[in-house]
C-alpha cells in the first residue's frame, strides 16, 4: 500500500482549466500543503517520476508529509485544449493557480524556470496566499530584463504555438552531468507545445513582461533560489540577482557539494539531494 492516497480534479474556468494531481500522506501531514509548478514545455509529470524511473519530487515530499498538489498548466498535458493557445498569456495560468490556492488555502509553491514569474505575481497580488516560494532557476520579473523588439530574433510568431527541437532540448535542459542521458528520448516524447505569448513575456518583448509594481511586498514572504553550475540559461550572476532583488535566500548548488547540475533539476541524478535542501530550509522557515 502506497503510504499516500491521490486524487485527481480539475479547477478553473473553461477552456483555461487546470488539471490537478493531489497526492496526500496517509498520516503525519505537515499543516502546509506544496504546489508543484512546471515550466515552459513540461506538465507536472515531472515532478511525478524521472525518465529513468526513480522517485520524483512529488512522491517523496509526500512521504516527508507534505500535501503535493502538481498541476499541468492550462493548455498543457491532462488539462486540455485551448482554441488560442498560441496568444494564450501568463494570465490564465496565474488565475488558476490562485483558484486553486483559494480552493487548498495557503500554501509553499515551488516554481521552475518559467513559472517563476508566476509565483512573483502571486506574491504581489495575492501575498495570503503564499507561505513561502521555492524557485528553481526561476524566471526572473520583467523589472530585471531588457526590453526586446518585435522582430528581434528572440521574439516569437504569435500565429502558431512554439515547439521544442531536439537540438534546443541537448542544449539547454538535457546538457548536465547529472542529467540521465540513456533515457533522452523517453524525456523528449514528455515535452509538450508552449504558449508563444508567454513565451514573449517571459523574454519581454516590446515591454509585455511581467513587472512586479511593489516588490517590498514579497520582503515578507520566505523566498528560495536554486541554481545549478551548468544551467546555460541560468548562470550564477542572473539568479543571484533575482534572489538578491526580492531580499532571498539563494544557493549555488556546487557550494553545498551538489555540482553538475543543470536546468531540470527534478529529474537529474541528486534530484533528491536536491528535495532535502529546499525541505530543510522550509522546516528552517517553520513549515
Amino acid at each position: 500500500m502506497n503510504s499516500y492516497t491521490e486524487t485527481k480534479f480539475f479547477i478553473g474556468d473553461i477552456p483555461y482549466q487546470m488539471f490537478i494531481q493531489y497526492y496526500r500522506p496517509r498520516k503525519d501531514r505537515n499543516s502546509v500543503p506544496i504546489v508543484l509548478l512546471h515550466g515552459a514545455f513540461h506538465t507536472g509529470t515531472c515532478f511525478v517520476k524521472t525518465p529513468d524511473n526513480r522517485q520524483g519530487w512529488a512522491v517523496y515530499l509526500t512521504e516527508q508529509g507534505w500535501e503535493t498538489y502538481i498541476v499541468d498548466w492550462p493548455g498543457h498535458g491532462r488539462s486540455g485544449f485551448v482554441p488560442d493557445f498560441p496568444t494564450m498569456p501568463y494570465q490564465r495560468v496565474i488565475n488558476a493557480t490562485v483558484a486553486l490556492l483559494q480552493q487548498i488555502g495557503s500554501a509553499v509553491i515551488l516554481t521552475h524556470s518559467m513559472s517563476g514569474v508566476v509565483g512573483w505575481q502571486i506574491a504581489q497580488t495575492h501575498p495570503k496566499l503564499i507561505k513561502a516560494i521555492v524557485g528553481i532557476a526561476p524566471g526572473p520579473p520583467a523589472n530585471l530584463l531588457p526590453v526586446i523588439a518585435k522582430d528581434s530574433h528572440q521574439a516569437f510568431p504569435e500565429d502558431r504555438p512554439r515547439i521544442q527541437s531536439r537540438e534546443e532540448t541537448k542544449k539547454y535542459f538535457t546538457n548536465s552531468d547529472n542529467f540521465p542521458q540513456e533515457v533522452f528520448e523517453n524525456y523528449f516524447c514528455s515535452l509538450v507545445a508552449e504558449s508563444a505569448r508567454i513565451s514573449n513575456q517571459r523574454r519581454n518583448v516590446e515591454g509585455q513582461g511581467l513587472y512586479i509594481c511593489h516588490p517590498q511586498i514579497l520582503f515578507d514572504i520566505p523566498i528560495l533560489v536554486i541554481t545549478g553550475d551548468q544551467d546555460p540559461r541560468h548562470p550564477r550572476e542572473v539568479d543571484a540577482e533575482t534572489a538578491k532583488y526580492f531580499g532571498s535566500d539563494f544557493i549555488w548548488l556546487p557550494e553545498v557539494g551538489l555540482p553538475g547540475h543543470g536546468h531540470m533539476q527534478m529529474l537529474e541524478h541528486g534530484n533528491l539531494a536536491i528535495a532535502d535542501l529546499f525541505i530543510n530550509w522550509l522546516h528552517s522557515k517553520g513549515l
